[in-house]
């Protein structure tokens, strides 16, 4: 009886002894796990300190401009007050107003288009592209999904399935940059992993309706940036005149740079300049009836009046119609409307250009332009009518002059500016040998390709789509240019080419005889 009360107490005071060392290493415990949530909250609001530090910092970096404008006006109210600020913002808006007034041209250059780039890229673009982007199939969608292999014993078939229950979050490029010009916003944007340009280009017309624009432009700036460009509003929706003729008594010099012709305006308001010299002087322009290809032909004429007058341009006409360059016929050396007759012309022109390389052979890599040596540009109206529509002896003939004027001439001085309807390449067989091209309305969207080159017409260049009232407005591409471009030509009136063959000839006739020796230009 005592053995077994002695035992008992023994029992209950290990018993005790336990529960007393249990509760010591559970305070000790509490007090590590306490000491290590508190470094963890540590270590976590100072992780998230140092994120945010490092996004803000980020962010004044990359823009400057807003976070400078957002701290200057905080100070501003907090120093002298907002009544302050909201009258100077006030006497700003009123000197913008006048500004606006007085010179539309240069306020919108100078300030109107950096306030509207900032508003369009972050009250327009970083809101609404993503969604745009992402309902035009231009979004990237992590499926990281695990792959199901259904083995049919029977037919001994594999089936490939995926699970869709698990869906990862959607990936849309990122905007780096707006610029809005006049008409149109020029938005940048990086590219996502598993995109490339052409999926932007195949979604160009889609993205033109999700902006509820009439056009939009993809062109690729790098590998994963491209920009998405939107036409606000058609700048060339009105027609544009050409330069006028110089006053017959005015000194005679030349004053043009053959390299950059004033041709008319281009999609995004500024001019559009052609070389009649030098690289890309070779130019073919496709376009159907009405469609403007006369004032692609004279409005460079036009503008290089003075240089046709003093002898530094020599011009030569190939007309198988006998109408658009026999109204201004004065003005050509050399003139031609039969096969014949062309022949001739060319031939004229192949002399010319073999007696300058025997005189520049082993001196110059180009030769100097001037009245001794003067730029021999041959204007060739419907050329398809003599490089397909004529017997084949007189075809080869002059397709082989044609190729050997647009691959030898550059240097020397010959430039050669064909115009045609069709451009398939049955009826110019030479056209890849232009250098540079301008298709005007065309009557199907395979011509643009014809024209332009492969993939035209999914970059934005939609001539196809051109008015029957939008005389003049076509796409150029080629030499110096990486993407087709919108422009419009100068219209010439009938009275303006009488006037430019008056200038030119002073009432008489271009003669090769004639031509006196000057200065070079």
């Amino acid at each position: 009886m005592h053995l077994s009360a002695g035992f008992l107490v023994v029992s209950l005071a290990s018993l005790g002894l336990v529960v007393w060392v249990l509760h010591k290493i559970g305070r000790a415990l509490a007090s590590v796990a306490e000491a290590l949530a508190a470094a963890a909250i540590v270590f976590v609001a100072l992780w998230w300190l140092c994120k945010g530090v490092f996004w803000l910092v980020a962010q004044v970096v990359k823009r400057w401009r807003t976070s400078l404008t957002v701290i200057g006006l905080l100070v501003w109210c907090e120093l002298l007050g907002w009544i302050s600020l909201a009258a100077t913002l006030g006497g700003i808006g009123v000197v913008l107003a006048a500004w606006r007034l007085v010179d539309v041209v240069s306020f919108d250059q100078r300030c109107w288009r950096f306030l509207r780039s900032w508003w369009a890229r972050w009250f327009v673009y970083a809101r609404k592209l993503p969604g745009w982007l992402h309902a035009c199939g231009l979004s990237v969608r992590d499926e990281a999904l695990p792959v199901v292999v259904n083995v049919n014993l029977v037919g001994r078939r594999r089936a490939v399935s995926r699970s869709t229950s698990h869906r990862a979050g959607v990936q849309v490029p990122k905007v780096l940059k707006v610029r809005s010009g006049p008409s149109w916003d020029e938005v940048r944007v990086e590219l996502v992993a598993g995109q490339k340009p052409e999926d932007f280009d195949e979604a160009a017309r889609a993205l033109a309706v999700a902006r509820k624009v009439s056009r939009c432009q993809v062109r690729e700036l790098e590998p994963n940036i491209v920009s998405i460009d939107y036409q606000r509003r058609d700048l060339l929706g009105s027609v544009v005149h050409s330069l006028p003729v110089p006053d017959v008594a005015s000194v005679e010099r030349t004053g043009v740079d053959l390299r950059k012709v004033w041709a008319g305006r281009t999609e995004y308001g500024k001019p559009w300049q052609v070389p009649l010299l030098g690289a890309g002087s070779h130019i073919l322009t496709a376009g159907a009836s009405g469609a403007g290809k006369n004032s692609v032909m004279w409005c460079p004429l036009v503008s290089a009046a003075s240089a046709i007058r003093s002898g530094v341009v020599r011009m030569s006409g190939i007309d198988p119609k006998g109408m658009e360059l026999a109204y201004g016929r004065g003005i050509f050396a050399r003139y031609a409307v039969s096969g014949k007759d062309a022949l001739e012309v060319l031939d004229a022109l192949v002399g010319e250009m073999e007696r300058r390389k025997q005189a520049f052979a082993g001196q110059v890599r180009t030769i100097p332009v001037s009245t001794q040596y003067p730029l021999e540009l041959l204007e060739f109206d419907e050329i398809g009518a003599l490089t397909k529509y004529t017997d084949r002896k007189t075809r080869d003939a002059i397709v082989e002059r044609v190729a050997l004027l647009t691959t030898q001439g550059r240097a020397l001085g010959i430039s050669v500016r064909g115009y045609v309807q069709e451009p398939t390449k049955d009826t110019v067989p030479v056209r890849e040998l232009f250098t540079r091209r301008v298709c005007l309305r065309v009557t199907s969207k395979t011509h643009v390709g014809m024209v332009l080159g492969d993939g035209a017409y999914e970059r934005g260049a939609w001539a196809n789509r051109i008015g029957d009232s939008e005389a003049g407005v076509g796409y150029v591409w080629g030499e110096g240019i990486r993407e087709p471009l919108r422009v419009r030509a100068g219209w010439v009136s009938d009275e303006t080419v009488k006037a430019l063959e008056q200038y030119v000839t002073n009432g008489g006739r271009a003669d090769l005889r004639t031509r006196v020796q000057g200065a070079t230009v």
